[in-house]
C-alpha cells in the first residue's frame, strides 16, 4: 500500500505541474498587464509633482521596477512560470512565488489572493459539508428501502418524486422553494449570510447564520436525492441478486443481517466513488444556489473574478480544483481497498 501511495504521488505531482503549465499559459494569453497597470496608477497620483517632460521617464522606471517585481521583465514564458512558481530567482536573486507563499494579488478586492478567498471557502465548506451529510443520510437509506420493496407503491412513488428532482434544474427548484418558503409560508428568508445590521456572538451568532443558511441548504439537498437515491437503488438491487446473497439466506441469516452486513457491503464498491467525489466537491461551491440566495462562496466568487479579470483569483482557485481532483482519485483508489479486501492496490 505504502509503494502504492508514494508512486501514486509522484504520477500526481507531475501531471499537477503539466496543467499548471497549460493554466498559466492560458491566462498568459489574456491581454492584461500588472506591471503597466500599476505603473499607470502610479504615475496618475504623481502627475502633480513630477514636470510634464520627466513623465514619460518615471512612467518607464515605474513600468520596469513592477515588471522586476512580479517576474515579467522577461518574455520568455518558461522563465516566467518558474518564477510564478517560485522556483527561478527574480532580477535580483531572491524567490517569490507559490512556493513562498506569494498566490497572487486580487486588484478587485485590493487584497491579496489568500485573504480573498478565505472567507468563501469557509462559507463553502460549511453548508455542503451540512448538504453532504444530510444528503448522504437521506438517500441511503432511502436507496436500500427502494431496492428491498422494489415493485410496490413506495418505491414507485419514490422513483416518481427523484426522476422529477433529478430533471429539474437547481434554479427552477430554488425559485419555486424561494416561493413556498418565503413568500408564502414566510419561514426562512430569500437571500443573504445573516440579519442585517446584527453584531451577533457565540451560539446566537451560530444560530443566526444556521437560520440563513437553511433555505440553499434544503434546496441543495433535495438537488441531491434524485440521482444519488437512484445509484445507491441501483447498486443494492445488483448486490442482492448475488449468489452470496441467497446462500446467506438459505443459510437461515436474519434479513437485516442479509441486507446490511453482506448485501450493502458489495453495493458500496460501486457507490464509494460517487460519495468520496460528492464529498471532495465541497470545496467547489455552488454557483446556481450561491448566486440564488447572495451567498458569498466559491463558485459565486470564480464567476465575479471571471467577470471583473481578477485572474489572480481565477488562477489560484484553477489550481486548487486541480489539486483537489488529483487528491480524490488517490482517496477513492485507497476506500475501494477499505470497502472490499478483494480489491488489492499494492501494485
Amino acid at each position: 500500500m505504502g509503494k502504492y501511495v508514494i508512486k501514486r504521488i509522484a504520477y500526481m505531482l507531475v501531471v499537477l505541474v503539466i496543467l499548471s503549465v497549460i493554466m498559466y499559459l492560458i491566462y498568459g494569453l489574456v491581454p492584461s498587464n500588472r506591471a503597466y497597470t500599476d505603473a499607470t496608477n502610479e504615475i496618475k497620483a504623481l502627475k502633480s509633482v513630477i514636470p510634464k517632460d520627466q513623465i514619460d521617464k518615471k512612467f518607464d522606471e515605474l513600468y520596469l521596477q513592477y515588471q522586476r517585481r512580479y517576474g515579467t521583465d522577461t518574455d520568455n514564458k518558461l522563465i516566467r512560470y518558474l518564477r510564478w512558481v517560485g522556483v527561478y530567482p527574480l532580477y535580483d536573486g531572491s524567490y517569490n512565488g507559490l512556493l513562498q507563499g506569494n498566490f497572487g494579488y486580487s486588484y478587485d478586492a485590493q487584497k491579496p489572493v489568500v485573504e480573498v478567498v478565505k472567507d468563501p471557502m469557509i462559507n463553502t465548506i460549511k453548508i455542503n459539508i451540512w448538504a453532504t451529510i444530510l444528503g448522504l443520510g437521506i438517500t441511503i437509506p432511502l436507496g436500500i428501502i427502494c431496492a428491498v420493496k422494489r415493485g410496490n407503491k413506495f418505491d414507485n412513488t419514490v422513483q416518481v418524486l427523484t426522476i422529477l428532482g433529478y430533471s429539474l434544474p437547481t434554479f427552477v427548484i430554488s425559485i419555486l422553494f424561494i416561493w413556498l418558503f418565503c413568500s408564502k409560508l414566510g419561514w426562512f428568508p430569500p437571500s443573504g449570510m445573516k440579519t442585517p445590521g446584527s453584531s451577533y456572538v457565540g451560539m446566537k451568532k451560530f444560530l443566526d447564520e444556521l437560520y440563513y443558511m437553511a433555505l440553499p441548504l434544503i434546496v441543495m439537498t433535495f438537488s441531491s436525492l434524485g440521482g444519488m437515491t437512484r445509484y445507491v437503488r441501483a447498486s443494492m438491487i445488483d448486490a442482492l441478486s448475488m449468489d452470496c446473497i441467497r446462500t446467506a439466506r438459505a443459510k437461515g441469516l436474519r434479513e437485516k443481517t442479509v441486507i446490511y452486513s453482506h448485501a450493502f457491503r458489495n453495493a458500496l464498491i460501486p457507490i464509494v466513488s460517487l460519495v468520496v467525489g460528492w464529498f471532495l466537491g465541497i470545496f467547489g461551491g455552488s454557483l446556481v444556489i450561491e448566486s440564488m440566495f447572495a451567498y458569498n462562496g466559491m463558485g459565486k466568487l470564480m464567476i465575479q473574478s471571471l467577470r471583473t479579470a481578477d485572474y489572480d483569483v481565477v488562477l489560484l482557485m484553477q489550481m486548487f480544483y486541480v489539486a483537489i481532483s488529483l487528491l480524490g482519485n488517490l482517496i477513492i483508489d485507497i476506500v475501494y481497498g477499505m470497502v472490499d479486501p478483494r480489491v488489492r492496490v499494492n501494485n
